[in-house]
């Protein structure tokens, strides 16, 4: 672990202090949205840099992983979150929808850093980013009408979220393979980013506390409510995760990629489809903004735990 990584976990609550003081700058918080995308594409072309990619496509070779992430992500987590939500929501509808939908669809981009951070195998990662993003595209209208017989048109702007990803995944990944063919292996760059990277995930996450400054203030009672169902969670998954790892004897870079990305949820595709699926109900997007300001503290805290581990 590098000297800036042991301070990770400090460096995340600062930045969460940070965003929330200044976003109550006007200036600052109408504008901090813009600086979140950037920054997560600064540290994905570090993480990209330091990646042996042509290990990627090598990757599904690991079966019995790919099974066990698949398994887990799609048929048991959203089990565990209907469950959970039924346990602490069942009052309160709407935040309940939000809350599946933010827990049955696997992250695409923030799970790659935090998998970096914890020291997993990025590239296995990596490989698996496509099939979640299909797969949670298809299944998530699946999920609702199981769970709740929600029969309106989900309203999916596909084309939308896809290219946003390709955006946030594709131009940092084509980045460094260019600087690998023009500079080689860029010895001293990825020296920089691999102290670097640690500070732009705190930036970015400054900038996301920042931009939602003003809805986490107004809505505290929705914050309290959705703390403790999204806490259980995640323990749930992180025990779920590890106990899947040990039985199945994974190495320790493939139990860190699976936990990690069985933790990590992708917010902001929940939250464009919930705007374009319910448009007239906002307590289900408010809970899809919620989602990250309780999410990334505890992947940063989950990131320290794993990179304890000898």
């Amino acid at each position: 672990m590098n000297s800036l990584e042991r301070y990770q976990p400090v460096i995340i609550l600062l930045a969460v202090c940070i965003g929330l003081l200044i976003g109550g700058i006007d200036a600052i918080g109408s504008m901090a949205d813009h600086f979140i995308a950037p920054f997560l594409m600064l540290m994905l072309y570090g993480l990209f840099l330091l990646m042996p990619l042509k290990r990627v496509f090598t990757s599904f070779r690991k079966v019995k992983f790919v099974v066990t992430s698949l398994v887990i992500n799609f048929i048991w987590t959203p089990i565990i979150a209907y469950l959970i939500g039924m346990l602490f929501l069942s009052d309160h509808p709407l935040l309940w929808i939000g809350f599946i939908m933010l827990t049955v669809t696997p992250c695409t981009d923030w799970y790659l850093v935090f998998t970096g951070i914890a020291k997993g195998d990025t590239v296995l990662s990596t490989s698996m980013l496509p099939m979640n993003l299909i797969l949670q595209l298809i299944l998530l209208p699946v999920y609702l009408h199981l769970f709740f017989g929600l029969e309106q048109s989900m309203g999916l702007p596909v084309h939308t979220i896809i290219e946003s990803i390709l955006t946030i995944i594709g131009i940092p990944l084509l980045l460094a393979i260019l600087t690998r063919r023009l500079f080689g292996s860029g010895g001293r760059m990825k020296r920089f980013f691999e102290q670097a990277n640690v500070l732009f995930l705190g930036v970015a996450i400054a900038a996301m506390f920042a931009s939602e400054r003003t809805s986490l203030i107004e809505n505290l009672d929705i914050v309290l409510l959705l703390l403790l169902p999204l806490l259980v969670f995640f323990t749930i998954n992180f025990i779920g995760g590890s106990a899947a790892s040990r039985l199945l004897s994974f190495s320790k870079q493939e139990s860190v990629s699976l936990i990690i990305m069985t933790l990590a949820r992708n917010s902001p595709l929940a939250l464009a489809i919930a705007i374009a699926a319910f448009p007239d109900e906002p307590l289900i997007a408010l809970s899809l903004v919620i989602g990250p300001i309780i999410e990334l503290p505890v992947l940063g805290l989950v990131s320290r735990i794993l990179n304890s581990y000898k």
